[in-house]
């Protein structure tokens, strides 16, 4: 980045220069036209009692050497020039200059000599006979003028480079010196001294920092957690397997830990699908294509999908409410609604009832799933969707759950701009409102 912003300053330098070299010519032959013009016309003034007179030879007047002199007649005939024959003259009418004068009084023009690298300028004045009078003289041409100006212009221009590659080397290391440090002690980035252009840019910059430490935390945490939870289930299918392949259990032992490894083969197979449905979450970054999709039809197909957990752990499940309309993806609202009834019922009482509710209120859409369970503690209500957070870890373990449900919830949710909230009171149930705008 350095070499780019000092390439940067060096190309702007450059071009100001040749800008500048360029405008200044094209004002100082402006200028200089002008003033010839100028110079020419109070020529003609002077001249033009003695073009009246006809006494070209009167002392005092101006020097040939200076000036071209021309008398044309109303026919464009030439009737004296000083620096010619007049009978090898052709007939002027049709020069730029002596017909612009006889139609509006005077004229001017230029014509260049390639070969000479020089310009004349031409005024012609109208006088009161009819004839035109007319003034030039010769000077150099502008590139003539800077061809002879080229070794100062180089010298100049070679010492105005180097100075602006000094001053873009100084200008870069002053811009660039407040991004160094930062990136080298983002930590500290506070304590770094910025000028005022570059606050937004350190702001953004520490909130970046701020995130990629607090996911980097967050995923450390998770690696944590996901070997904490993968070996406990293992270490039990391990010791189950090794007491039967020893032969030190009985037939009736056998049956007893089979189906200890077959729990917590289901058990780590929840966990796996847990895990990376999580991750799919975290990793899709694209936009969701949703679709219009009838809330109360897709609570009734989870409804009657877990009907036979609800009667198995002896909890009674109903749905409520009537049709609703949300925008969404079908999968995804799909595991919305499995992970709350799954978990209303896990953490339930015996004989105990979870009421699933979809209803419309103003232009949004309530999905309420509602227990008579053991409860949240008001402490812990705002960690349940942190991955892998439990309340009852003992019961939590024993029923089969991950501790990943509520933080699937929470980032469907969040995909989907909706807002979810927890009511709960311990030993009495707890409420979950889900909110599509």
């Amino acid at each position: 980045m350095k070499k780019k912003i000092n390439m940067q300053l060096v190309v702007i330098a450059v071009l100001s220069i040749l800008a500048t070299l360029v405008l200044t010519g094209a004002a100082f032959y402006k200028l200089f036209y002008k003033q010839v013009f100028e110079d020419l016309k109070v020529y003609s003034v002077i001249l033009e009692k003695e073009a009246l007179l006809g006494d070209w030879e009167k002392e005092g007047s101006v020097s040939d050497d200076v000036l071209r002199i021309t008398l044309i007649g109303q026919e464009g005939n030439v009737i004296y020039d000083n620096t010619a024959e007049i009978a090898t003259m052709e007939n002027h009418k049709e020069r730029t200059e002596i017909a612009r004068a006889m139609e509006k009084g005077e004229g001017k023009a230029v014509r260049e000599s390639a070969t000479l690298g020089k310009s004349t300028f031409y005024y012609a004045r109208l006088l009161e006979d009819g004839n035109v009078l007319r003034v030039a003289k010769e000077a150099k041409s502008l590139w003539s003028v800077f061809g002879n100006a080229v070794p100062l212009i180089s010298l100049i221009v070679a010492t105005l480079l180097i100075s602006c590659l000094i001053m873009a080397h100084l200008l870069t290391e002053s811009l660039i010196a407040p991004v160094e440090q930062m990136a080298k002690n983002l930590d500290a980035i506070d304590e770094i001294e910025t000028y005022e252009e570059l606050q937004p840019f350190v702001a953004m910059i520490k909130k970046q920092h701020e995130d990629i430490v607090k996911s980097v935390k967050v995923r450390q945490e998770f690696t944590a957690n996901v070997t904490h939870e993968l070996k406990t289930p293992l270490t039990s299918i391990s010791g189950y397997a090794e007491l039967i392949e020893t032969g030190m259990a009985s037939d009736a032992d056998v049956v007893k830990f089979a189906k200890g490894i077959h729990k917590n083969s289901n058990r780590l197979l929840s966990l796996i699908n847990d895990i990376i449905r999580l991750s799919e979450l975290d990793s899709s970054s694209g936009e969701l294509v949703f679709e219009k999709i009838n809330l109360y039809t897709l609570a009734q197909t989870c409804v009657d999908m877990l009907q036979f957990n609800a009667d198995k752990h002896n909890v009674s499940l109903h749905l409520m409410g009537q049709e609703s309309y949300v925008s969404g993806d079908k999968q995804m609202l799909e595991e919305v609604l499995y992970n709350l009834c799954e978990n209303a019922i896990r953490y339930n009482n015996e004989n105990g009832s979870v009421i699933v509710t979809v209803l419309p209120e103003g232009e949004k859409t309530l999905l309420i799933v509602e227990d008579t369970g053991i409860g949240i503690p008001k402490e812990s209500q705002e960690r349940v969707f942190e991955r892998f957070y439990r309340v009852d870890k003992s019961r939590s373990k024993s029923t089969g759950g991950t501790g990943l449900g509520l933080a699937i919830v929470k980032h469907i949710t969040i995909k989907h701009g909706a807002e979810i909230q927890v009511e709960s009171e311990v030993g009495k149930g707890t409420k979950i409102t889900v909110t599509f705008n």
